[in-house]
């Protein structure tokens, strides 16, 4: 896959493609990226990209010229342009799978006060990351690349996407490193049961709780069977179900909690 980044400043990506995950996407040849600068495209004699609003007003305004150019020059017959605009939809997770699917994407960064309107005809798509103001579209386009990227056939082990947050649409279950006791906070013993089965049983259940809990949004989205059911039951008890108890019970024997 290629993206390609139009901005006013391409310094803002150099670390972002030498690190972790990004890093060696690009070094295994999954995706490879084009930091285009938008200044080079501008017609302007002083070489500016921006002015006064017509009309007044406060701010600049980026001139349409140079990032219609830009975006000519970059464009080809499969290429997605996607222009970061608090107009556009709010980007999720179902977005970043469709965008993983494309071979070609164009990121266009807005700056300053906004972009002339006429850019707007020249994009595929407008899209936001949230109801906030950053100062351009560099950030937004950093999260979409690294989002996308890590959906790439060979950016990282497959395992790693099954149980994430937002794949369901669940927040992920807790996690856990050693030590067992650390400040008086404990792993939770199921963990160390060696029941594979009642692992995933408990795991599913405190992602419904986390979701519910956290992102009622998300958990009144949910499709939730029979077991989904059954599990938020036990929540609502508090009590400890028959089948940890067993779990636990039969992997006494075999547990091995560390002691620090």
């Amino acid at each position: 896959m290629k993206i390609t980044i139009l901005t006013l400043f391409p310094s803002m990506f150099d670390s972002f493609f030498t690190n972790s995950i990004i890093k060696r996407a690009i070094a295994k040849g999954v995706v490879s990226f084009d930091v285009v600068n938008i200044r080079d495209y501008t017609l302007d004699k002083y070489h500016r990209t921006d002015t006064p609003p017509i009309g007044g007003g406060a701010g600049l305004i980026e001139k349409c010229q140079p990032i219609v150019d830009a975006i000519k020059a970059k464009k080809s017959e499969t290429s997605h342009v996607v222009l970061f605009s608090a107009r556009g939809s709010t980007y999720n997770e179902k977005k970043a799978k469709e965008f993983a699917k494309m071979d070609d994407l164009i990121l266009v960064c807005g700056h300053y006060e906004g972009v002339d309107e006429r850019v707007n005809k020249y994009c595929d798509e407008l899209l936001s990351i949230g109801d906030y103001i950053l100062t351009g579209g560099e950030v937004p386009a950093m999260a979409v690349s690294d989002s996308v990227t890590r959906l790439l056939d060979g950016a990282i082990a497959e395992e790693s996407l099954v149980d994430e947050s937002f794949n369901q649409p669940l927040l992920e279950y807790p996690q856990y490193t050693e030590p067992y006791d650390y400040d008086g906070e404990t792993v939770p013993d199921i963990l160390y049961s060696g029941n594979h089965e009642a692992i995933e049983k408990w795991r599913k259940k405190q992602a419904l709780d986390l979701t519910k809990k956290y992102r009622p949004d998300l958990f009144n989205k949910l499709e939730l069977s029979k077991k989904d059911l059954k599990l938020l039951k036990e929540l609502e008890s508090g009590e400890t179900p028959d089948w940890e108890t067993k779990a636990l019970q039969k992997g006494a024997k075999f547990m091995k909690k560390p002691k620090d």
